[in-house]
């Protein structure tokens, strides 16, 4: 695991409608990236303690294959489905983050 590369993007949903659309676009996401090479799987989160935040966190085998992805004319076009339910709350729209340990 360590060298492996977690990405976290802030959506929100205000209400059941949206949290049905942020789901719906979730699921059109992770199936255009599951072809992605270097992406090892994603999830949607969301929080218990404020159930308008949610977040999609997907595992990289490494920055390099997240940054490839990133910079590649698909990545726009993969995520837009998203997009309108970016959490604006947040002061920055997404985190990366390496895996430094795990058990």
């Amino acid at each position: 695991m360590p060298g492996e590369v977690r990405v976290l993007v802030y959506q929100a949903a205000v209400d059941a409608g949206q949290l049905d659309a942020v789901r719906a676009a979730y699921h059109q996401v992770s199936r255009r990236l599951a072809k992605v090479p270097g992406m090892l799987g994603n999830e949607l989160l969301r929080s218990p303690l404020d159930p308008t935040a949610l977040a999609v966190m997907s595992r990289w085998e490494s920055l390099d294959a997240f940054r490839a992805w990133e910079a590649g004319a698909e990545h726009r076009e993969d995520t837009a489905p998203l997009r309108p339910y970016r959490d604006t709350r947040t002061a920055a729209p997404f985190a990366v983050y390496e895996v430094d340990a795990a058990y």
